[in-house]
């Protein structure tokens, strides 16, 4: 993933923003030190948005898809009430292994549960309302999991979906790949979609986030 904010300029809001638990702060080490792909874990910047994001918004249940090693969602967790739930999707392994061993330290844990397989398979055997959706996984299916995520969305709740500049890949006509296209064809139908309105906020490498239009 290409750094589209400068470095010091992120290390900046970092400092500035609600500081990261040493429990989020272990995974995303390990993470970094151990995956193939480190850069998935959205980061202490990106983590102090989506705990602002579930405050705001009062959520007591989350629904996250493409879990990795789990840092995501145990921020979900840090945010929700006692009673709160997170569900979250994920299709590898040996990423869930490793948050499986992170959530199983801490008590907030015991709100996290684990859907292995295929995303757009788990979102249809669930029923809503989930007050906070935040879609992070293969970006070919990021238009039907928009889609699906809007039958399950509350309705005050918020869609979160991340990835949506693509290191500046966004820009290039024609997209160089399917990945490029699909994310561009989501930020299209998403900004005139007249059942929701959305910000594109350039945190990190973008995030969406869609409310239902009152």
């Amino acid at each position: 993933m290409e750094q589209l904010v400068p470095t010091e300029i992120e290390a900046y809001a970092e400092r500035h923003s609600m500081p990261e638990s040493a429990m989020c702060r272990a995974l995303r080490e390990e993470t970094l030190r151990t995956m193939e792909y480190p850069q998935m874990v959205v980061g202490p910047l990106e983590g102090a948005f989506l705990k602002m994001m579930t405050r705001l918004v009062g959520a007591k249940r989350v629904l996250e898809i493409g879990m990795f090693t789990g840092y995501s969602a145990l921020c979900f967790a840090e945010a929700l009430p006692d009673d709160g739930e997170i569900i979250t999707c994920e299709v590898n392994e040996q990423s869930a292994a490793m948050a499986r061993r992170y959530f199983g330290q801490v008590p907030v844990g015991k709100k996290i549960s684990i859907r292995m397989g295929p995303a757009l398979d788990t979102m249809r055997t669930l029923t809503g309302p989930f007050d906070v959706i935040f879609i992070d996984a293969d970006k070919i299916n990021y238009l039907n999991y928009y889609r699906r995520a809007l039958d399950l969305l509350a309705p005050n709740g918020v869609i979160l979906i991340d990835n949506v500049l693509w290191s500046g890949e966004v820009l290039k006509q024609p997209p160089p790949d399917d990945s490029t296209a699909a994310i561009q064809e989501l930020n299209l139908t998403v900004s005139t979609d007249p059942r929701v309105s959305a910000v594109l906020v350039t945190i990190r490498d973008g995030i969406l986030v869609i409310r239902r239009t009152r």
